[in-house]
This record gives structure tokens, sequence and C-alpha cells, in this order.
């Protein structure tokens, strides 16, 4: 990935991390001001929006290194730790908004203190929220960013947690006093929700899953000139951001050094330029004889 992706990427952590303050300050006012929990639990998982841009900003300005010798591969994970960060202050974040509502629940607390206001203020955090989470988005399927793609929807379940609070509220202000807590439970769940999206989206990278099918890799370089059979075929990474692939191809044993090199550059050319790896490792061995390798159906795709 170039240098100017990753400033595109922190260009937008900024802006949204300007959004997200204002946010905070928002819901905290209105929270204090009526003493409610589910307000109050609003605001903390907008902190941790916050929390996420800098630590966001941090792990992208990491993985903007480029390659070196320790660590050969480029330092594109480093958004993926991030992306775990985002999970672990997400369960710091439920862990102590379901205490404070199971100890309303079981206590006798006094019911919060609503006006227009409070909805009013409410009405526009989420309107924000919502700005937020669909550029936030846009930009990281440009980008191909996991990093903000993840954080996207962290905003997006900040919007149904807000809408949820407002919900609540609404029965809260016709008497039903527990509602703020149950409310609480329920954003909890929401988090929770969120967390396990962003965690589904992140391991796959983090645990080096195979960017392709190895059989679909195999048929597209077979349609390579000069090309008799393909074998050992290793991929790892993400073909929207950055992904690597090894392979070994078997060429005719009566060809020189520089003509089996020669395959071998076409073979990365293809895997690079229409396959979308960012870089190809080629191996070439002299054909033994067997069963020729499958013509090629044209670019494999991550779908």
């Amino acid at each position: 990935m170039t240098s100017g992706r990753h400033a595109a990427v922190r260009r937008v952590l900024w802006a949204v991390l300007v959004a997200n303050v204002a946010v905070i300050i928002a819901k905290v006012w209105v929270g204090v001001r009526s003493g409610s929990l589910a307000v109050l639990g609003d605001a903390a998982h907008s902190g941790v929006d916050a929390l996420n841009n800098l630590v966001g900003l941090a792990a992208v300005g990491a993985a903007a290194a480029p390659p070196d010798e320790d660590h050969p591969y480029g330092h594109e994970k480093f958004e993926v730790l991030g992306a775990l960060a985002v999970v672990a202050f997400l369960s710091i974040t439920c862990f102590e908004l379901v205490s404070a509502a199971v100890g309303r629940l079981l206590g006798d607390p006094a019911p919060p203190r609503l006006e227009p206001l409070t909805f009013l203020v409410l009405a526009g955090t989420m309107a924000v929220n919502v700005a937020v989470a669909w550029t936030e988005n846009r930009a990281g399927n440009r980008l191909s960013s996991v990093l903000l793609r993840a954080d996207a929807r962290h905003t997006g379940a900040d919007v149904l947690v807000t809408a949820s609070v407002l919900g609540g509220l609404l029965l809260v202000s016709r008497g039903w006093t527990a509602a703020d807590a149950w409310l609480g439970l329920v954003v909890a769940a929401l988090i929770a929700r969120s967390g396990w999206e962003i965690l589904r989206h992140a391991i796959p990278s983090l645990v080096d899953q195979a960017a392709l099918d190895a059989a679909r890799i195999r048929r597209f370089v077979a349609g390579v000139p000069g090309v008799r059979a393909v074998s050992d075929v290793r991929s790892r990474g993400d073909l929207d951001g950055a992904a690597f692939v090894e392979l070994t191809v078997e060429v005719d044993g009566a060809r020189t050094v520089e003509a089996g090199h020669r395959v071998a550059d076409a073979v990365e050319r293809r895997l690079v330029d229409e396959a979308g790896f960012s870089a190809a490792v080629i191996h070439i061995e002299p054909w033994e004889g067997g069963e020729p390798a499958p013509g090629n159906p044209g670019p494999p795709s991550g779908g």
C-alpha cells in the first residue's frame, strides 16, 4: 500500500475523531443533566469511538512503514491489531454498562429527569453518527482499509444505540422508570454484537487465512504460456488490501534457465496485475510428466 493511502486513512480518522468528540460532549451533558443511565452508557459508547480513532491513528502510522528485515511482508497487520483494540474497548464498555444496569434494577433509583431538549440533542447526535458511519464506510471501501470499515461498523452500532435510548426514554416519560436500566442492558447487547462483527472480519487476516482457494489460483496460472503444472500454492492476506501468494511452476526441462525465468515473470505479472495480489513469489521446477495443469478460466476473484 502506498503512503498516500495511509495519509488518506489518517485524514478520515482525524475528521471522525472531531465529530465523535462533539457527540460525546453533547451526550455527557444530556446524561448528567437528566441522570439517565442509558444516555450515559450511550456517551460511554461514543467515548470508545473516540478512543478507537486514536488507536487507529497510531495503528495506521505503524502500518504505513515500508517492509523491512523484521517485517518483510510490510506492516499492514497493525491495522488489524487496531481493529482488535476496538473490540477490547467495547468489552470494557459492555461490562461497565451491564454492572450499572443490574445495580439499578436491584435498587430503587430515582427516574431520569427528562425534558424536550434531551430528545432534541440525542436526535442531533444520531444524525451526526449516521453521516459519520456512511462517510467512513465509503472511505474504507475506497481505500481498502480494514480499520476504517471496522470503525464504521462500530459507529453504525452507535446509531442503533442512540435510537434505542430515545425509544427507552419515551417509555420512561410515560411512567415506566425501570425502562432506563433495562435499556442499559439492551445497549450492552448491541455493543457486544458490534464487537463480534469486528472480530469476524479481522480474525481471518490475523491468522493468515488463504486469500484465494489454491485450486482457483492453479487454474488461473495454468493459462500462462510455458506452464506445464502448478503446485505448492500458498496465499495470505486480503485482495482488497494486501495479499501475497507463493507457488511452484513446472516448465519443460529442456528450457534454459533464462526461458524458465521468463515464464516465472509472466506468472508473477498475471497474479499481480490481473488477480490483485500485492506480491507473488514463483519457484521454477522442471516438469516431470503427469497431468498438465488445467486451462485458464480467467482472473480469480475473492467472491
